[in-house]
């Protein structure tokens, strides 16, 4: 098969480099609502913080039915759905007046709608047609993430400081809505590089994963059974989520921590700006670095051991100075999050059951681990005043996932049916 052009992988990258910005960057700038929604309703900001963690907890449940459907069908339709139920999520929560309100607009409806705009489709999207520069494929992809945070922070503070955060839910709403449906429908067609007629990579025959027991064009499925026996499942599922409850805390809580040390309010929530603008170069480097080393469990470690330093800065910080040298080593740390899990996945399970395989990891990376940080970070600042033993705690368990992961085998139950690892390394 002769290649012709640009390779229909790449536009795929752009589509979700696309709707990962939209995505993620309307689920980090929440902490820039938070103050406002406690101080027009005198709530505390634990109870504001529990909306996030219920967001994180739905939208990780979700993960588990988005996953395998992807496997199944594809990520067109999908999407779509996907992108209404979350664009109706910001506009009712924009009317909540009291908890639940908020809770069942922003924590269970935008929940279920990001789900399936996010990672859980996207990363295995990718990884479906790529296997040589799949780390590449995924680190630019994943720079969405950085990219849609830093530039819709500042317009979030923008607007709440000269309009009010409900005008914010309502241009969260309009974005996600337009961004959403173009993207599925124009760049999110073809399931899969062989039902398009091309190979991954573009290349002009089938690579050495294709001979891989498990990695045909068949349609394969997982075999829940199979990774309740493997320890790299319960490995992949710590040794991430540590990193991600980590770092969900952090962009929770981070603008309200500035406003306390006396940082200025644009600046404050600029700096959630700021950590993505580093996390981008760290989405690229991780997944470049991932490519070139012999497994990519040791550029995971590296990219925990980088947030941990950053966390270790964050202690000490007590002026905008400090923070904004924080901002830098845990933003190009924090980069490996995205690209790592999917890239460690498929290299342990194949590209055919990326899907399934990630989305129950993200039930517990995100849904257990992530929806922990952000309710126990704000129910410690109620009751202490001050942020230090969040940023204690988060320095531990970072320097544990470190450590974890490298433990990470490579063989092990292959949980495809008539399937073997899908390891191409």
């Amino acid at each position: 098969m002769k290649k012709q052009g640009i390779f229909r992988g790449w536009y795929i990258v752009l589509g979700c480099f696309i709707l990962m910005s939209m995505n993620y960057g309307s689920r980090y700038c929440f902490g820039v609502f938070m103050k406002p929604m406690a101080g027009e309703f005198s709530w505390s900001i634990s109870t504001v913080s529990l909306a996030a963690s219920i967001y994180l907890f739905v939208y990780a449940a979700a993960a588990i039915a988005v996953g395998r459907r992807l496997d199944r069908t594809g990520p067109r339709w999908l999407v779509l759905a996907g992108t209404i139920a979350a664009a109706v999520g910001f506009v009712l929560g924009a009317y909540a007046t009291t908890p639940l309100e908020l809770y069942l607009a922003y924590g269970i409806l935008f929940g279920l709608g990001s789900a399936a705009t996010g990672v859980v489709v996207c990363n295995p999207y990718v990884g479906r047609w790529f296997v040589r520069k799949r780390g590449l494929a995924l680190g630019i992809s994943s720079m969405g993430v950085g990219f849609g945070t830093v530039v819709l922070s500042p317009i979030a503070g923008y607007i709440v400081k000269n309009y009010t955060w409900q005008h914010g839910f309502f241009f969260l709403g309009a974005a996600t809505l337009l961004v959403g449906v173009a993207v599925s429908q124009l760049l999110m067609r073809g399931t899969s590089p062989e039902a398009c007629g091309c190979f991954p990579d573009g290349d002009s025959m089938p690579g050495a994963e294709a001979n891989l027991p498990g990695q045909s064009n068949r349609e394969v499925t997982l075999r829940w059974s199979s990774l309740a026996g493997d320890s790299r499942f319960y490995i992949l599922a710590v040794g991430h989520g540590l990193p991600v409850m980590a770092f969900l805390t952090v962009m929770m809580h981070q603008v309200n921590y500035a406003l306390d040390i006396g940082v200025e309010k644009i600046a404050a929530a600029s700096s959630l700006g700021a950590v993505s603008i580093f996390g981008i170069l760290g989405q690229f480097s991780f997944g470049w670095l991932s490519d070139r080393m012999k497994d990519p469990k040791y550029a995971a470690s590296i990219g925990y051991a980088v947030m941990a330093a950053g966390m270790i800065l964050l202690l000490q910080s007590t002026d905008a100075k400090m923070l904004y040298l924080y901002v830098v080593v845990f933003g190009v740390g924090y980069g490996c999050l995205a690209p790592m899990l999917p890239v460690m996945v498929a290299d342990r399970y194949g590209r055919h059951v990326m899907g399934s395989v990630y989305g129950l990891l993200t039930f517990f990376t995100v849904g257990v681990a992530g929806s922990v940080g952000p309710l126990l970070g704000g129910l410690i600042y109620d009751r202490t005043g001050s942020y230090r033993t969040v940023w204690a705690f988060n320095l531990v368990i970072l320097v544990i996932a470190a450590v974890l992961i490298l433990a990470l085998r490579q063989e092990g139950a292959a949980g495809v049916q008539g399937g073997g690892s899908g390891s191409s390394r």
